[in-house]
C-alpha cells in the first residue's frame, strides 16, 4: 500500500464562539490521491466548520512507521541502513515515522525498533504530520 501525505486547509471552531482557519498535514495509506482524500474528508467532516481544501497530495515512501498511542507528535527519521556484501559496504537512506511527546523519545524509540538493523541514525525532526490514517484490512 501506499502513503500520501495530504494538507488541507479549513475552518473549525478553534475557540468558544470564533471558528478559525487551520492548515494540518496528514498522512493516509491509499492507493491514489483521490481515494486518499475522500478517505480524509470523511474522517475530518465533523470538524469542518466552513470552507475546506486541499493544497497538496504527494506520495511518500517511509521504510517504517513506529505508532505510539500515548505519542502526541510525530517525528521523522532519517536513517542510514547498511549491508555488507564480502568486503562491499551499502549504505541506503530511508526515512521512518514514530510518535513520540518528545525529540528525546522518539530518538529513544527509534533505537528501540531499529535495534536489529545495522543502520544509523542521521536525524530526527518533529514532522507537520498530524495523524496517521492506516488502510482498513
Amino acid at each position: 500500500m501506499l502513503f500520501y501525505e495530504i494538507k488541507v486547509n479549513y475552518e473549525r471552531q478553534t475557540g468558544e464562539d470564533n471558528p478559525g482557519k487551520v492548515k494540518e498535514t496528514y498522512l493516509v495509506e491509499g492507493l491514489t490521491c483521490s481515494d486518499v482524500e475522500n478517505r480524509l474528508m470523511e474522517e475530518i467532516k465533523p470538524l469542518i466548520f466552513g470552507d475546506c481544501e486541499v493544497p497538496s497530495c504527494k506520495k511518500v515512501q517511509y521504510f517504517d512507521i513506529f505508532p505510539n498511542e500515548g505519542g502526541e507528535y510525530w517525528y521523522k527519521g532519517r536513517v542510514e541502513m547498511i549491508t555488507i556484501d564480502g568486503d562491499k559496504e551499502t549504505r541506503k537512506a530511508v526515512s521512518v515515522l514514530v510518535q513520540a511527546n518528545l525529540l528525546d523519545d522518539a530518538v529513544y524509540a527509534l533505537k528501540q525498533y531499529l535495534n536489529s538493523y545495522d543502520c544509523e541514525i542521521i536525524s530526527v525532526t518533529k514532522s507537520p504530520i498530524i495523524d496517521v490514517l492506516r488502510a482498513v484490512n
